[in-house]
C-alpha cells in the first residue's frame, strides 16, 4: 500500500509500518510500498511495538507512525558505533 491508502484506512491511529520497498532520496527515507504491522492504543504502545519487533527482526524497515501526517517524514541516520551484540566480550 501506497501511505495515502494506510491514512484512509487507519484515519488518526498510531501504527507501526513496515517499508516493503523503498528508496533513498536527499538525505530521506521514501517508502514506496508499506504493509501495516500493528494498530496501537497510543504512541508509547507502537513505540514499544517496534522496539520489540526491531529487536527481533534488526533487518526489517519498519517504523513506528501517525496517520495525521500527510507526508511520511523518515530522515535517514547512518550507524555511527558499536551495537550491543557487536561489541567484543571479556572473557573470564
Amino acid at each position: 500500500m501506497r501511505w495515502s491508502e494506510v491514512r484512509s484506512l487507519h484515519p488518526d491511529q498510531w501504527l507501526v509500518v513496515e517499508a516493503l520497498e523503498a528508496h533513498s532520496e536527499g538525505g530521506r527515507r521514501i517508502p514506496d510500498r508499506l504493509a501495516v504491522v500493528e494498530v496501537c492504543i497510543d504512541g508509547s504502545a507502537a513505540f514499544r511495538r517496534y522496539r520489540r519487533l526491531h529487536q527481533d527482526h534488526p533487518a526489517r524497515e519498519l517504523y513506528f507512525v501517525h496517520t495525521q501526517n500527510a507526508e511520511l517524514e523518515i530522515e535517514e541516520r547512518p550507524w555511527i558505533g558499536v551495537r550491543l551484540g557487536d561489541a567484543p566480550r571479556d572473557s573470564e
